[in-house]
């Protein structure tokens, strides 16, 4: 396993290893010992799966404050997805910049997020199927959002404003400006 540490403090790409013959391949794609001395220490709690049929599909920018928030490691099953984090850590030097990464199905790299980053994505191809492990429970009342498309983020998303597909919930998400501190 290889791990990478990206632009922004804290956020890592992680290509796992592929062994393969005429049949597939084999891949470990989580090693705890890998992952604690190049990562850190962490408890996953929750696997969540999502399927993306229409390309332009946009899910996010999301994220949970604490006690409940969240760290993310993220990769795609199948089709191919523009992972982006944005660091939302005030008291960091990156506040409000972004990492964007493509994760595709067919070379099985990963990205991981810790707490303090608003998370989302953006489907390249159709039926784009994604999974995350998560370091704390999905929590209703720490759920939080930012506008994906918020021109201070400076994300170039592979979809125009009028093209992508959003939830109403990620239609109506606010701007970093509106957000005030969150993570310090």
């Amino acid at each position: 396993m290889k791990f990478e540490s990206l632009a922004i403090s804290g956020l890592v790409k992680i290509t796992p290893k592929r062994i393969g013959d005429d049949r597939g391949y084999f891949s470990e794609t989580f090693r705890a010992d890998a992952f604690s001395a190049n990562v850190g220490d962490v408890t996953f709690v929750q696997h969540n799966h999502s399927r993306s049929v229409p390309v332009g599909t946009v899910r996010g920018l999301h994220f949970q404050l604490s006690p409940a928030g969240q760290g993310k490691l993220v990769r795609c099953l199948r089709g191919a997805i523009l992972d982006v984090a944005v660091d939302l850590r005030r008291s960091s030097p990156t506040f409000g910049r972004h990492v964007a990464l493509e994760l595709r199905g067919d070379d099985g790299v990963q990205l991981w997020i810790p707490e303090g980053f608003a998370h989302g994505f953006c489907t390249l191809e159709p039926d784009s199927e994604i999974a995350y492990l998560v370091t704390s429970y999905y929590s209703p009342e720490h759920d939080r959002g930012l506008r994906w498309n918020d021109p201070a983020l400076g994300i170039e998303w592979p979809v125009k404003e009028g093209a992508a597909v959003l939830s109403p919930k990620d239609m109506r998400q606010p701007l970093l400006a509106e957000l005030g501190t969150l993570f310090v």
